[in-house]
C-alpha cells in the first residue's frame, strides 16, 4: 500500500492504518530503534510506542514521507528511552556515538535561540549536501541511524579503524564549517 493511501486510513481513523504501518515499516523501525538501543525488548517497547504516537498525530499532521515521518518518531523515542536508561550505564555504544557527535554539535539546551537552531540545521544539512554520495550516507547511518561502526565498516568494505579514521575527519570538517558560519561550540 501506499504511503498516502496508509495516511488516508489514518486519517479517517481506520485500524487498519497501524497493520499498514506495521506491515510496511515495522522492520524499518525495529532496525533503527534496535541500533540505538541493543536490547530487543526495549526497542520493540519503542516501535509499539511509535504505532501509538503516530495515531494520535495524523491527524492532525499529514507527512508527506511516513518513512521519514515514523522514523523520526521511533528515533525520538528510542533515545529518550536510552536517556532514561543512560543513568544504568546500559547503552555504551550509543554513549560512544553521541560523545562522538558531542565535539562538532552544540548542545541544544545552551542554544538562546530557536532561530540559532535553525540556523545550525540549515549550516548542516548544506554540509551534507556538499558530501560526496558515500561520505554522505556513512555519515546519516553512523549519527543517524545509529549504525555501530563495526558494521557500517562491513557494510563499506573497509576496516574499523579505517572507517573510524573517515568519521573522524568528517566531524572535523563539520566542526570547521559551523565555526565558519559562526556557530562556535
Amino acid at each position: 500500500m501506499e504511503d498516502r493511501e496508509i495516511v488516508a486510513l489514518y486519517w479517517e481513523r481506520d485500524p487498519r492504518a497501524v497493520s499498514e504501518s506495521q506491515d510496511k515499516y515495522g522492520s524499518f523501525c525495529g532496525q533503527l530503534a534496535r541500533n540505538i538501543l541493543e536490547i530487543r525488548e526495549d526497542a520493540e517497547e519503542c516501535v509499539n510506542d511509535t504505532w501509538l504516537r503516530v495515531w494520535n498525530t495524523v491527524p492532525p499532521k499529514k507527512p508527506d514521507s511516513l518513512q521519514a515521518y515514523l522514523g523520526r518518531i521511533v528515533r525520538n523515542l528510542a533515545l529518550d528511552r536510552w536517556r532514561h536508561l543512560h543513568a544504568q550505564k546500559r547503552y555504551a555504544g550509543t554513549t560512544v556515538l553521541l560523545d562522538e557527535l558531542e565535539e562538532c554539535i552544540p548542545d541544544g539546551r545552551h542554544m538562546e535561540q530557536t532561530f540559532e537552531d535553525r540556523e545550525i540545521t540549515r549550516t548542516i544539512e548544506r554540509w551534507l549536501r556538499g558530501l560526496d554520495r558515500q561520505d554522505r550516507v556513512l555519515f546519516l547511518k553512523r549519527y543517524w541511524y545509529g549504525v555501530r561502526l563495526d558494521e557500517l565498516a562491513e557494510q563499506a568494505g573497509c576496516a574499523p579503524g579505517q572507517l573510524a579514521r573517515r568519521m573522524l575527519r568528517l566531524r572535523r570538517q563539520l566542526r570547521r564549517t559551523l565555526e565558519r558560519e559562526g556557530i562556535w561550540l
